[in-house]
């Protein structure tokens, strides 16, 4: 009974928040403690100046282990070399240190950093620690949800090395750093009225995600829209688009669909 009412518990906790899950960026808000996540991305981007459909696969398994601490691994799958292998992988750490909580709102804050590795070759200016560069990102994010709609921002470090021994960081050291800026609103569209955490839940996100290279200046903004459905409180899944809208980084596939498939494991441990 007892095991019963704390999967309930997170269930229902689940659903009250559930735009707050954003996909594109992270909240400041954790997976359920002592919880596993399971989940799959998928990105399918169009490259710029030709017919190729670029195809990254990012399957990741996240732990709550505190209400504090989660940890996340991912590893990265791409077609872009013309053949579809792993590319290589990244450890994601997040620690929520504020937390304001109230009856249908809160506030929280939690810093978070990840270290990534990859082994694909160098193409463009943008950095990310997603399945693209080796290096590591630090950063702080701050959430707001007040009732149904939810407000997050983030802002982060990031700093690319090699990629491998064979695969040089080509735009030169003081173009290896950037800062990240991102804005995320969501708002739970269905139902609007809660009974129990067995109702689809049905959310939507707009994010905003720009990056400036500390070295060059040059910068990219970008944003994202995004259609969520939850189902039993326990998977999830989204569907976006990401579009440029202005910048003069060299990136090779700005725009495209993302798919993400996730499932929770509720007090496993």
């Amino acid at each position: 009974m007892r095991k019963l009412f704390i999967i309930l518990f997170f269930n229902i906790s689940l659903s009250g928040e559930a735009q707050e899950l954003f996909s594109m960026t992270e909240p400041a808000s954790n997976i359920a403690s002592r919880s596993i996540s399971l989940r799959v991305d998928n990105l399918l981007m169009d490259e710029i100046g030709s017919s190729k459909i670029n195809y990254h696969l990012i399957p990741e398994i996240a732990v709550g282990l505190s209400q504090k601490l989660m940890v996340r691994a991912s590893t990265f799958f791409s077609n872009r070399n013309e053949q579809f292998k792993n590319e290589g992988g990244s450890i994601y750490a997040k620690y929520r240190f504020l937390s304001r909580d109230a009856m249908q709102k809160h506030f929280r804050m939690a810093i978070f950093g990840t270290v990534s590795y990859n082994n694909s070759d160098i193409h463009q200016e943008e950095i990310s620690m997603n399945g693209h560069n080796t290096g590591v990102e630090i950063g702080i994010v701050a959430t707001q949800l007040l009732q149904k709609v939810a407000l997050s921002s983030t802002v982060s470090i990031v700093k690319a090395t090699d990629n491998g021994a064979s695969n040089k960081f080509i735009y030169g050291l003081d173009n290896s750093r950037a800062v990240n800026y991102t804005f995320s609103v969501g708002k739970l569209m269905l139902p609007q009225a809660y009974r129990d955490y067995r109702q689809t839940n049905i959310n939507l996100m707009a994010e905003v995600m720009s990056q400036v290279n500390t070295g060059s200046g040059k910068y990219y903004l970008d944003i994202a829209s995004i259609v969520q459905v939850i189902v039993n409180s326990q998977s999830k899944i989204d569907i976006g688009y990401r579009k440029e809208l202005g910048g003069n980084l060299l990136r090779t596939a700005p725009n495209g669909f993302f798919i993400r498939v996730e499932h929770n494991l509720f007090n496993i441990f």
